[in-house]
């Protein structure tokens, strides 16, 4: 009943999460060039829009029910039925936009389901918690998720296009935000954890505005969202030791793994004909 539970909890908080991110991608259209590089005046043009800040409301409203559901279920198995928001957002894009998906987009969303699908299958009798995580090993896998996520916006806009670099960035960030509530709520909320998860969460809202600016809510949106579940799967997997499954069900797991993998590049590869150029051409100053 408690694992139940804590699943439907998570499907309440990936539709709000995502109806959140699509009414804040509206808003953003409609703002100034937000940068990374320039946070207090970014952070006063998101909080002088009333849209923005209902979607950010939205999307606050889902993240706590994602940390009750984490409070009760292990965080392998909330995330992989988090995972499934990409399916959620993919439906929400093509209703509320009236814009129906590309065959990209289709294969995307498609081959990345398949793989939230495997990666359901792989947790199949094994819901075993793991133990805390060492600091060592909790500060390695976050600064590490931090240089990536430095690494994406500045280098990987060229190849990807603004969107799935930001989209990257964020999933880099919010899966670091994930690890570290997980830790805090382990570990009787110690005020270390609380602080990381909050410049996780708080900077990387601030990066996927900035991918709004630049991309289609599907890509930028998209992308964060699959690392944002898929990365702390693999942590729960090292670091949390949560078991990788045996025999045939291993296989399973690291399978859906690179098809999640797979979605995500198909979803960076739609990279021309996204919003204007002109967003993308303004450089932003270095995160």
């Amino acid at each position: 009943m408690r694992i139940a539970l804590a699943l439907l909890i998570t499907l309440v908080s990936a539709s709000a999460l995502n109806l959140g991110y699509l009414t804040e991608h509206n808003a953003v259209k409609e703002l100034p060039p937000l940068s990374a590089g320039r946070p207090l005046v970014s952070i006063r043009l998101l909080l002088g829009s009333r849209r923005w800040l209902r979607g950010f409301t939205v999307e606050a409203t889902g993240w706590l029910l994602y940390v009750l559901a984490l409070a009760l279920a292990p965080l392998s198995l909330v995330q992989a039925t988090a995972a499934g928001g990409i399916g959620i957002l993919a439906v929400m894009v093509a209703r509320m936009t009236l814009t129906p998906l590309s065959m990209r987009e289709r294969l995307a969303v498609g081959t990345a389901s398949g793989g939230l699908v495997l990666l359901g299958i792989s947790l199949a009798g094994n819901h075993r918690q793991g133990h805390d995580a060492g600091n060592l090993d909790l500060g390695l896998w976050i600064g590490g998720s931090v240089a990536a996520a430095i690494i994406a916006v500045r280098s990987l806009r060229r190849f990807l296009g603004g969107g799935a670099a930001f989209g990257t960035a964020t999933g880099l960030l919010f899966a670091s935000g994930d690890i570290a509530t997980k830790s805090s709520l382990e570990g009787g909320g110690h005020v270390l954890f609380v602080a990381v998860l909050v410049a996780c969460y708080g900077f990387g809202t601030l990066v996927l505005q900035a991918g709004f600016q630049r991309a289609s809510p599907l890509t930028t949106a998209g992308i964060a969202t699959l690392l944002t579940n898929a990365l702390p799967i693999a942590a729960g997997m090292t670091i949390f030791d949560e078991p990788l499954p045996d025999g045939w069900l291993g296989g399973v797991r690291i399978a859906a793994f690179a098809a999640v993998v797979l979605g995500a590049v198909f979803l960076a590869e739609r990279k021309h004909g996204e919003l204007g150029e002109s967003a993308e051409a303004a450089p932003l100053a270095s995160t």
